[in-house]
This record gives structure tokens, sequence and C-alpha cells, in this order.
């Protein structure tokens, strides 16, 4: 197994959350990626972990639906380097910047109203285009 994976001062993700795998890589390499499995695929049980709150599993589980399977875990590929040590690291740390993400509450949006300022600007800018196209008209004709 792996050891906990450190968030930040205040989550850590337990090992017993995270699992991983080593595969065989793909792309080119000659022999060398057909003998050795540097891939690293490294699950994280978003469902039944119990470091994380409702809120922060949300946000995550929207942050990472592109990477969610059906049991509700985040599976996460590295094959960057053609170590799988390194490539071990490189998930965790991907992992690690995911759930950090998710731990942040967005603030909330509150709705501007244009200034008084904005509003005389608009309106005057509305005259102007108002008497531009009166005066294209051209005189009337008295009938």
């Amino acid at each position: 197994m792996s050891a906990p994976l450190v968030v930040d001062a205040k989550v850590t993700l337990p090992e017993g959350d995270l699992s991983w795998v080593a595969t065989r890589s793909s792309g080119p390499g000659g022999q060398n990626v057909n003998k050795v499995s540097s891939r690293v695929e490294l699950r994280f049980d978003l469902e039944g972990t119990k470091a994380l709150d409702a809120g922060a599993k949300h946000r995550l589980r929207n942050l990472a639906r592109n990477m969610l399977d059906a049991d509700g875990h985040i599976l996460i590929k590295s094959d960057k380097t053609r170590d799988q040590a390194r490539n071990l690291a490189d998930a965790r740390e991907k992992l690690r910047v995911l759930v950090a993400a998710a731990l942040v509450i967005p603030k909330p949006r509150r709705p501007t109203k244009p200034s008084r300022g904005q509003k005389a600007r608009r309106l005057n800018d509305k005259r102007m285009n108002a008497s531009k196209k009166e005066a294209r008209r051209g005189p009337k004709d008295a009938a």
C-alpha cells in the first residue's frame, strides 16, 4: 500500500481510501514498454472516505466528474515517466491538487446593480441615437 496523503494541515486522506495498481504503459519505447509495468492507476474511494465533509465531496465530485467510475472511485492515471515510483508520486500529487481545489469554498455571487452614472450615460447615449435616427428620416409630410 501507500502512505496517507497529506492534502493540507487539516485534511489527510488515509491509506485505506487509496489504492493503486501498476500496468503496462502505451506508446513508443521499444522492448521496455512491453516488459515493465510503469504506468500507475491511483484509485481514491470518494464515497467511502470519512476524511472529507459532504460539501467537499460534492465539489470534488463536480471537479473530477470525468475521472469517476461507477463505484464512486476517482481514477487518476499517470504514465509521464518510465519509472513506476515517479508515476505514483505524480498521480498522488494530481490527487492532492484536486482535493485541495475541492476544499476551497467558493464565495457566493452577489448581484451588482449599475451605478447612477452608468444609467445616465446609457440613457444619454440612447437619446443621442434616437435623435441621430430621427435626423436621418428627413422632413415629415404634412397631409
